[in-house]
């Protein structure tokens, strides 16, 4: 297995210059549904694999408070390029293991394409940050994809079950799930929509 842990691997990505399979070189429909929605409130957001930062954007855009995380040097200069000065938010280039401040902190954690390309042995770590960023009442809302069961990675495979029963243990109740109508096309059924309050 390539080491998915290190920034090298995914900066080398990056750099390559080819088309990224998980980057989708705009917002994701499915948030700007959310966001257009209203049922969440703006507040504090982190961002996690933030990529180039096309939701991390998105969010800042309409009045969220956003903290995007990646720790490849490639993603966090697009990001830089992308985002608009008056556009409330801050670049984390960290890795998100790493990470032990917002402790409570966070109104929102946003989840797209992060979760599948860690090292699987890591998701209950994954979900352990998680559950310490958010505040109480604080909603992770997750994008789970891809909902297979193909041997390797990344992206490894996702089981939608095991991710809420990882929140669940640590404390996080399910509010919803579902399969988006407005996934992209090619994703169309091979991601779920996960929305999880933490108690």
């Amino acid at each position: 297995m390539s080491n998915v842990s290190s920034p090298t691997f995914w900066n080398a990505l990056y750099a390559s210059g080819e088309k990224l399979p998980w980057d989708l070189g705009a917002p994701t429909p499915v948030f700007q549904r959310l966001i257009r929605s209203g049922e969440f409130p703006p507040g504090w957001m982190m961002v996690l694999g933030a990529g180039r930062g096309y939701d991390a954007r998105e969010f800042s855009k309409n009045e969220f408070n956003v903290i995007a995380v990646d720790f490849a040097k490639e993603a966090i200069t697009a990001m830089l390029d992308l985002m608009e000065k008056e556009s409330r938010h801050d670049i984390l280039g960290r890795d998100l293991f790493t990470i032990d401040e917002f402790e409570n902190f966070f109104d929102y954690v946003l989840e797209y394409t992060c979760y599948c390309a860690i090292d699987p042995k890591r998701r209950g770590e994954y979900a352990d940050k998680v559950a310490y960023f958010l505040k109480r009442g604080g909603m992770y809302i997750a994008l789970a994809i891809p909902l297979d069961d193909h041997a390797g990675g990344p992206p490894f495979a996702v089981n939608a079950d095991e991710l809420i029963g990882l929140m669940e243990e640590r404390g996080l109740k399910l509010v919803r799930r579902e399969f988006p109508e407005d996934s992209i096309k090619p994703r169309k059924g091979k991601e779920e929509l996960i929305v999880m309050e933490k108690t």
